[in-house]
C-alpha cells in the first residue's frame, strides 16, 4: 500500500478517536444537529478504520508466518499461514481502496428522471414508456417511492417526454455506510444518454424492424432551490390551463405553471397537480435540478479535456445502450457488455447493468489513484 494512503488511514483512526470522546460528551448530545452530523462522520469512517484494523492484523499474520520459516519443523505450516495472510492483505488492500474513493456528494440524492421521445416518432414514444415502466420496476425493486412530476403523454400510447422523481428508501437509515450505495442516484447517475431500440412497430404491417431512440437525463435533486443560484428577475412564470386526462376541475383553472429560466433557456411546465402552488413550487424543484445538471456536465467536459471517463460523458446525445428486441438482448456500449436477458431488463432487473457500471467507474478512480 502507498505510504499516502498509509498516512491517510492513520488520518482517519485519529479522527475516528476523537469522534468517539466527541460523541460521549454531553456538551455535544445536547446539540442536536451537531450530535447528528457526527453519528454521520463516524458512520462513514468506522468501516474503512475497521478494515484497517484488519489489514494491520494481517501484516501481523505475514511477519510472523515468515518467522515460522525459520524452523524446519514449522515450515510447511508457516507456507500455508504466509500464504492465507497474503490472500488476506490483498483483499483488505483492495477493499480499503474502494473505501478511500473520492465520494460524489449526490449519490445520496433524490434524483429526477427525464425521459424524451426522439428519433422514431410513435415507436419512440412507445419506447419511452417502455423504458418509464422499466425504471419505475427497479425502483419498486429497491423500494424507493416514484412520483411523476410531469408528463406529455403522445397519442398512440407511450410518452413524448415524463418527468419523475425517485427518492430513497424512506426506511433506510441515511448514516449508514451502505445508504449511498442504494440510493437512487448512487446507482443511476450512468444512465444519462441515448437508448436505442430496435424492434418491429406494432405500426409495421411488413415485419421490418425499426430503430428509434430515447434521450435520458438522471439529475440529482438540489438541496434547497435557493442552492441553485435562481433569481427572481432572471424566470418568467406563465400560467395556463392544463391539458390531457383529469377530469372537469383540471380545463376550468389556470392552474398548469411554464417556468423560463430567461439566461439559460430552459423551459420547465409542470401540470400535474390541481394547485397552481404545488405545480410551481415542483416546476421550480426540476429547473433547479436542471441547473445543477448542466453546471455539473460543464464541470465534467473540463475534466474530461484532459481523461476521459471510461462510462461516457454523460452528454444526453451520447448513444450508450441498445435494445435489440430480435435477439433478446441489451448491450451497454460504453463498457461493451451484452447480456442476452432483454425481458428482464425490462421488467426493472437493472442491477448488473447498473452494478457494472459502478464498478467500471470505480475501476477508473482507482487507476487514477495508481497513478498519483
Amino acid at each position: 500500500m502507498k505510504a499516502s494512503l498509509v498516512t491517510r488511514l492513520d488520518q482517519l483512526t485519529t479522527r475516528l478517536a476523537e469522534l468517539d470522546r466527541l460523541l460521549s460528551d454531553p456538551l455535544v448530545t445536547d446539540d442536536l444537529d451537531r450530535y447528528r452530523k457526527l453519528t454521520r462522520e463516524h458512520a462513514e469512517l468506522a468501516p474503512i478504520v475497521e478494515r484497517h484494523a484488519l489489514y494491520q492484523a494481517a501484516l501481523a499474520d505475514e511477519r510472523a508466518a515468515r518467522e515460522l520459516l525459520a524452523d524446519p519443523e514449522m515450515k510447511t505450516f508457516g507456507e500455508d499461514e504466509l500464504a492465507a495472510a497474503k490472500l488476506r492483505i490483498a483483499e483488505l488492500d483492495s477493499r480499503l481502496q474502494q473505501l478511500l474513493l473520492p465520494k460524489d456528494p449526490d449519490d445520496a440524492r433524490a434524483l429526477f428522471l427525464e425521459i424524451r421521445a426522439g428519433a422514431g416518432g410513435d415507436e419512440s414514444a412507445l419506447f419511452a414508456g417502455d423504458l418509464l415502466r422499466m425504471y419505475m420496476r427497479y425502483a419498486e425493486r429497491h423500494r424507493w417511492p416514484v412520483e411523476i412530476v410531469s408528463a406529455a403523454p403522445a397519442e398512440l400510447g407511450g410518452y413524448k417526454e415524463v418527468i419523475v422523481r425517485i427518492s430513497p428508501n424512506p426506511a433506510a437509515n441515511p448514516a449508514a455506510s451502505s445508504a449511498t450505495e442504494l440510493a437512487p442516484y448512487a446507482r443511476l447517475k450512468f444512465e444519462s444518454g441515448g437508448h436505442r431500440v430496435q424492434r418491429v412497430p406494432v405500426t409495421e404491417t411488413q415485419g421490418r424492424i425499426h430503430t428509434s431512440a430515447c434521450t435520458l437525463a438522471v439529475m440529482p435533486e438540489a438541496d434547497e432551490v435557493a442552492d441553485v443560484d435562481i433569481r427572481p428577475d432572471e424566470i418568467r412564470i406563465d400560467t395556463f390551463r392544463a391539458s390531457g386526462a383529469g377530469g372537469q376541475h383540471i380545463n376550468k383553472t389556470d392552474s398548469a405553471v411554464r417556468i423560463t429560466h430567461l439566461p439559460t433557456g430552459i423551459v420547465v411546465e409542470c401540470q400535474d397537480d390541481r394547485s397552481q402552488h404545488k405545480n410551481k413550487a415542483q416546476a421550480l424543484k426540476v429547473l433547479a435540478a436542471r441547473i445543477k445538471d448542466r453546471q455539473s456536465r460543464a464541470q465534467q467536459a473540463a475534466e474530461a479535456a484532459t481523461r476521459k471517463s471510461l462510462i461516457g460523458s454523460g452528454d444526453r446525445s451520447e448513444r450508450i445502450r441498445t435494445y435489440n428486441f430480435p435477439q433478446g438482448r441489451v448491450t451497454d456500449h460504453r463498457i461493451n457488455l451484452t447480456l442476452y436477458k432483454l425481458e428482464f431488463i425490462l421488467d426493472g432487473d437493472l442491477d448488473e447493468l447498473t452494478g457494472a457500471l459502478v464498478a467500471e467507474h470505480q475501476a477508473e478512480q482507482l487507476a487514477a489513484l495508481a497513478e498519483a
